[in-house]
């Protein structure tokens, strides 16, 4: 550090505070608390730092996941002791999940206070054992100890620098004595280690991949969550260009080109046994993260290739119980070495693409004739999205229906599919709208919206944020699978029916509310668009045709010739 700043006088706090320094992690999270106090005072006195104050924790998590998934860097959340830190469990699982650099900073008690009954304490250590990277017990004594300094100042160097090149949470606990409030002028160097922070390796495709390659004539692509722009178009234009390739993507993977199939359910949902067989590759190549759909996972374990691949520097799931190679490499790096010719006479790409025509003409012919439902609103809103906008997406009905249209090659979208919970979308929606320059939209449903209403409670929302909410009055997905819809506990346990809106909500946070139904969406949606504050659109949807109609959908788009 270059410069002499007011901070706490406790030398652990200092220490941590300035390795974050040292490794660049500038986005503070932090919730109020008392143990963590000192941690506060540091880091909001520091000019290096940005620091958000985020009252619930849990919104805390996602808010801080969604700076990370924009920045493409480590973010810290700053928590007091006992079950405070609890509550960041949901974003840290989808931080895991999702590959999110987060670094928790825990304060807690000394050891000697542990199980002994003193207020506001529980066992912190390793409590997110299995969904970090790394977690540290930072070791303290109430008088200044070099030893024990130079111990801490290692283990900060190994969590953080884990953190940040395997793209993971990690935990740090940190034992603070009191007094918590005392403050003082003054500078810790710490050093860290430059070589921690270990360079890609070069990679070489192996030479039976590269046969296996162009001796095929059947080979699948599938792309899960990507973030905008990993791929080169160069490397897309040649991959397409075999005519053996079918790249089949979904929403979350932002990829876009004339030979993509972008919706694999659209495509595959009423396949009959010898269409599974035509559509079964020789070769499934696979990279990003999750992949939403159910049925391709479905039908890939049932109908496996003779070969997998994952491409990921990081990490491979053997999601179709057929992996057969993990090649830990970026994605472009991978392509770039495939051959460009090809040796077999093959249309599968056409004949593939060809059928994808059909059931997109099918697509629009049978919402043209659907009556006022969830399918026809979420059709509307997508023709009218407002361009060059960070599109965020809550899980559950929001997701799944957004891998039926066709989405705008200059939107960039994000959903929490690493745990695919219904937990933190707004929370994460708002922490990316703060550090995004394009205007951000959240659509959710009725039930995530509520679940994480205290996402609103902030004062760092930009202005050109905004939320459309699909208000079913409950739980629509459940409609939608498989259970008997009349059974007693169905709506009451399942379904969660209620008749709550967001107007309130609205009002209380400050945005723009605009209520829209079956007799008024298209003009809600368009007025929603049109508004340049931060809005909320409320569209009421009914709940007792969604799943009929959504389910008829798949067999009638192959129908229709």
């Amino acid at each position: 550090m270059s410069i002499d700043i007011l901070q706490s006088d406790i030398p652990i706090v200092r220490q941590v505070v300035a390795a974050c320094y040292s490794f660049q992690v500038k986005h503070i999270v932090i919730s109020p608390g008392s143990r963590n106090a000192p941690l506060a005072i540091s880091f909001s006195n520091n000019p290096y730092f940005k620091c958000y104050s985020i009252v619930d924790e849990r919104c805390a998590g996602f808010f801080a996941m969604g700076i990370a998934q924009q920045l493409k860097e480590p973010v810290a959340l700053v928590c007091t002791s006992g079950s405070a830190l609890l509550n960041y469990y949901p974003a840290i699982s989808e931080a895991f999940y999702s590959q999110i650099p987060l670094i928790i900073l825990s304060a807690d008690r000394p050891k000697k206070f542990i199980d002994i009954g003193d207020g506001q304490t529980i066992r912190q250590s390793n409590v997110y054992q299995n969904h970090v990277v790394d977690q540290v017990d930072l070791s303290n004594a109430f008088e200044y100890n070099l030893e024990l300094e130079e111990e801490n100042q290692e283990l900060l160097n190994n969590v953080i620098s884990k953190s940040i090149t395997k793209e993971l949470p990690s935990h740090i606990n940190i034992p603070i004595y009191e007094p918590l409030y005392n403050r003082v002028k003054s500078l810790v160097e710490v050093k860290f280690n430059c070589d921690l922070l270990t360079k890609k390796e070069s990679f070489s495709i192996p030479k039976s991949v590269l046969d296996k390659w162009g001796d095929s004539k059947k080979i699948l692509v599938l792309v899960g969550v990507l973030s905008p722009n990993t791929i080169e178009q160069k490397y897309l234009d040649i991959l397409l260009n075999n005519p053996a390739v079918v790249m089949i993507t979904e929403t979350t993977s932002n990829l876009y080109h004339p030979k993509i199939i972008n919706g694999i359910d659209k495509l595959i949902a009423a396949f009959d046994d010898n269409e599974k067989h035509l559509f079964q590759p020789e070769v499934l190549l696979t990279f990003g993260g999750m992949v939403v759909s159910k049925k391709i996972k479905a039908l890939l374990r049932a109908y496996q290739p003779k070969v997998h691949w994952h491409i990921d520097e990081h990490r491979a799931y053997d999601t179709y119980f057929c992996l057969t190679e993990h090649y830990k490499t970026s994605i472009n790096s991978f392509l770039a070495q495939l051959p460009l010719e090809y040796k077999k006479e093959t249309n599968y790409q056409e004949y593939w693409l060809n059928e994808f025509t059909t059931r997109r003409k099918g697509h629009d012919l049978y919402l043209s004739k659907i009556p006022y439902c969830d399918l026809k609103v979420y059709g509307e809103i997508f023709n009218r999205l407002e361009s060059h906008i960070c599109l965020q997406l809550s899980n559950s009905s929001t997701i799944r229906y957004s891998q039926l249209f066709d989405i705008s090659n200059n939107l960039e979208v994000f959903c929490n599919r690493g745990t695919s919970g219904i937990d933190g979308s707004t929370s994460t929606a708002i922490g990316a709208a703060l550090v995004q320059e394009k205007p951000t939209l959240l659509i959710t449903g009725d039930l995530s919206f509520l679940y994480d209403s205290n996402a609103l409670w902030n004062n760092y929302t930009p202005n050109n944020f905004k939320i459309i909410i699909i208000n079913n009055s409950g739980g629509g997905i459940f409609r939608i699978l498989p259970g008997d819809k009349s059974a007693k506990y169905f709506e009451e346990f399942l379904e969660t029916k209620h008749q709550y809106t967001a107007e309130h909500l609205s009002k209380m946070y400050g945005y723009t509310y605009i209520q829209g139904d079956g007799n008024n969406f298209i003009d809600s949606i368009e007025r929603f668009v049109e508004n340049k504050t931060k809005t909320i659109l409320e569209i009421f949807t009914p709940n007792n045709v969604n799943d009929e109609i959504l389910l008829a959908y798949f067999k009638e788009i192959r129908q229709i010739y």
